[in-house]
């Protein structure tokens, strides 16, 4: 596949994102393309050697300041990043997407001192992070937390279950959302994010699972039984978990899931057409049909309207403007587009899509995990209808711009 953007993204790429795209290119082909035939085989096995060898590079940290020891680049060069490995394995992709919105909790939320004790661990590839919000009963519904953590003299303890928790296996420290008040106290105050490292007594990793796709990537349960942490793992205020969790789900959560529908897009699209070219029928082959042809061009012009959207959307944002509806909207639609062209891919190929070593069933399966997280399409249309009605008051893009004013260098397209 050509590493060169395409010129649709023209307007949202500066000649640095040029250059990252063909490193991450060259990154794909030549560490994960190789690591992804050893996933699919071994799908109990947590993939680590991909997980070392981007933290290596530093991408881990690719929005956090230079001043901690990170790229300090912004949302696009995240994008880039995610995107470009996703065409790969989508596996690969989910362990970076997975640390990074963590880390844009860090950024937004924590001290200044805080950012000193983890960021620069995250950076030199030392640390990787969860972030463990949705329960066993709960799902994704934050307001259901049962997790609850006591103020006992200068610890906090925690009790509970987290479940779905991206890179839980590969995680030194989990941003843990807690709740800190009694019943009764509206969510928006009733909820408390902790970082609690690995380590800590009481704190167990249930054995890896593999699921439908994603093989390799590791999302797992944690048990926390009267785990203690200091006060000063207290992310953001005691009572602003919400706040914590919400807008690391929309600022990084969406576009990231985003960037890994978009990778997976652009292989169904690819593998599609390439078996189109060879495969021999009448005095042809199968992509001189006419009915196949309206079938590649419907997955055509969903791949080309999900790529502006993802990248649209993280440009925004990297310029502080107010585009929340922006980041929901690129990972709703998104995902459906992918999932669509991915489900005629399976048709188009007929009895050899079933094939167990075929890319494309890995593929199909891998779409379906970006469906859940960050909100599933009910919950994102929900937020988009707060949209038209003009009562999205809180615009997370807007009201964290000054945290994340990153120096970083100029931005001015190329």
């Amino acid at each position: 596949m050509s590493t060169t953007p395409p010129p649709a993204l023209r307007p949202y790429l500066a000649a640095r994102h040029d250059l990252l795209w063909q490193e991450a290119d060259a990154f794909a082909a030549e560490h994960v393309a190789a690591r992804a035939a050893r996933m699919e085989a071994a799908p109990g096995r947590v993939e680590r050697k991909v997980a070392d060898s981007m933290a290596a590079r530093g991408w881990f940290a690719v929005t956090v300041p230079a001043a901690f020891g990170g790229l300090g680049d912004g949302h696009v060069a995240k994008t880039i990043l995610i995107h470009r490995i996703a065409r790969v394995s989508a596996a690969a992709a989910a362990i970076l997407q997975a640390t990074l919105i963590p880390v844009g909790a860090l950024l937004h939320f924590a001290t200044y001192e805080q950012k000193g004790c983890w960021l620069p661990r995250v950076a030199d590839g030392s640390l990787l992070l969860s972030i463990a919000v949705t329960e066993p009963q709960a799902g994704g519904h934050i307001g259901g937390i049962e997790t609850v953590a006591e103020h006992v003299g200068s610890e906090w303890v925690i009790t509970g279950s987290k479940i779905h928790i991206g890179n839980s296996h590969l995680a030194g420290a989990h941003l843990i959302v807690a709740r800190t008040a009694e019943a009764g106290v509206s969510t928006s105050q009733a909820l408390t994010a902790f970082m609690v490292e690995s380590g800590r007594r009481g704190l167990s990793v249930s054995d890896h699972r593999a699921g439908l796709g994603l093989h390799g990537f590791s999302a797992g349960r944690l048990d926390l039984d009267h785990v203690r942490v200091p006060e000063d793992n207290v992310v953001g205020e005691v009572g602003q978990g919400l706040a914590v969790a919400q807008s690391s789900s929309i600022l990084y959560g969406r576009p990231n899931l985003a960037a890994v529908s978009l990778g997976i897009h652009e292989a169904v699209v690819a593998t599609t057409t390439a078996r189109l070219k060879t495969r021999p029928r009448y005095r042809g082959t199968l992509s001189d049909l006419p009915v196949l042809r309206d079938r590649i061009g419907g997955m055509e012009a969903r791949l080309r309207a999900g790529r502006i959207l993802a990248y649209q959307a993280v440009h925004l944002l990297d310029q502080s403007l107010p585009c929340d509806a922006d980041l929901i909207n690129a990972k709703y639609l998104g995902h459906q587009w992918a999932t669509q062209s991915a489900q005629d891919a399976m048709e188009l190929h007929g009895a050899h899509a079933l094939d167990r070593d075929y890319v494309l069933q890995r593929l199909w399966r891998d779409i379906q995990h970006t469906y859940p997280p960050a909100g599933t399409g009910e919950v994102q249309r929900i937020r988009l209808a707060d949209a038209a009605f003009d009562e999205d008051h809180i615009q997370w893009s807007e009201r964290l711009a000054a945290e994340a004013a990153w120096a970083r260098p100029d931005p001015t397209p190329a």
